[in-house]
């Protein structure tokens, strides 16, 4: 089987305060950028954006954060930005986004320019709540002699991951594995954080990628004897098949799992337990996955006391959104926070 494989790296996390913090974006933008091969012009327009998203940070929000992260499907790779803040939102998103119109008495091309620049492109704003944006700069795949295409399953994902204030590495990880007819999705959360909480999940990811459609439970037992020689972990994974509707699912400690719909969310369930030390009955489940429910899986550095009723509302947007508002919304600040969502590319 022909296999894409996608393993999260922790976002470039900007604190937007002040302007001196929008130009720290914008370079940690181009640099990230400049890594990952953009061309000068490619790197430019992430650098537009950034100093864009963050200037609006400042002057509608009083402050927010810049998420940045690059995404590499085989050969091509993405440039995401997400800009978060709690500010009052938007009341008009369709002005906002119309060049010429200003709240802030500025030129308003702000929006209206990041949209044009952008690959991907959506906001999520809500009175009172916040608003989060999200663009995609896409870096064109290079060709590759006699290499098989794989084909990639119409999914949509985005992905959070973000370590402790203080510390330099980052002790969650995600990986999401595209097949000819399935995928595959884990979020691991090494015991505690820091550089050992790190190994632990390295370790894991490399344990899950080596047999990512293996049946859930067996490969919770294969993570387990993985990280015998780590301080442990809790993850759970999910074997997607889009075809039947249908997606099988296990977990082992404290990773939250949920089906979001719009009318019947329903948790998925993880059994408790840490892999490579303690490892119980590993159950696995079968659930629905009907066209349009998206699924969530976050690390408890994301506060498992949310409704999913009242986040229904944002099945329309973007993965990526969904994970930004659950992280704004939810984010205990006490330990590292990973969530990753997954659907059905409209």
């Amino acid at each position: 089987m022909m296999m894409q494989v996608l393993n999260g790296t922790p976002q470039l996390r900007v604190q937007v305060a002040d302007l001196s913090h929008v130009g720290e974006g914008r370079r940690a933008a181009m640099r990230l950028a400049q890594a990952h091969g953009f061309d000068t012009t490619s790197a430019g327009r992430a650098a537009i954006i950034a100093t864009e998203l963050g200037n609006n940070l400042l002057r509608h929000a009083g402050a927010g954060e810049l998420l940045i992260q690059a995404l590499a499907q085989g050969a091509g790779v993405e440039l995401e930005l997400l800009a978060i803040d709690r500010g009052p939102g938007m009341k008009d998103i369709g002005n906002c986004l119309r060049d010429g119109y200003s709240t802030g008495r500025t030129a308003g091309n702000g929006l209206g320019a990041v949209s044009r620049l952008s690959s991907t492109f959506d906001l999520h704003s809500a009175t009172g709540r916040g608003t989060v944006v999200l663009s995609r700069v896409a870096r064109e795949a290079a060709p590759v002699a006699a290499a098989p295409a794989v084909s990639m399953l119409p999914l949509e994902l985005g992905a959070i991951c973000v370590a402790i204030d203080g510390e330099s590495e980052c002790g969650d990880a995600w990986s999401v594995v595209c097949g000819d007819d399935g995928a595959a999705m884990m979020v691991v959360d090494g015991l505690g954080h820091g550089p050992l909480a790190a190994r632990a999940a390295t370790a894991a990811i490399a344990a899950f990628i080596q047999q990512p459609f293996d049946a859930p439970a067996r490969t919770m037992q294969r993570l387990h004897h993985a990280l015998v020689t780590t301080r442990g972990a809790a993850a759970a994974c999910a074997v997607l098949q889009p075809a039947a509707s249908k997606l099988e699912y296990a977990g082992v400690g404290n990773i939250c799992a949920a089906i979001l719909s719009a009318d019947a969310s329903r948790g998925m369930v993880s059994h408790n337990g840490t892999l490579g030390m303690q490892l119980p009955r590993v159950q696995q489940f079968v659930y629905d996955w009907p066209p349009g429910n998206r699924i969530v899986m976050h690390s408890d550095g994301i506060s498992a006391r949310w409704s999913k009723e009242d986040y229904a509302l944002l099945l329309p947007r973007h993965a990526a959104v969904i994970a930004a508002v659950l992280y704004r919304d939810h984010r205990r600040g006490r330990d590292d926070a990973t969530i990753l969502v997954v659907g059905r590319r409209a």
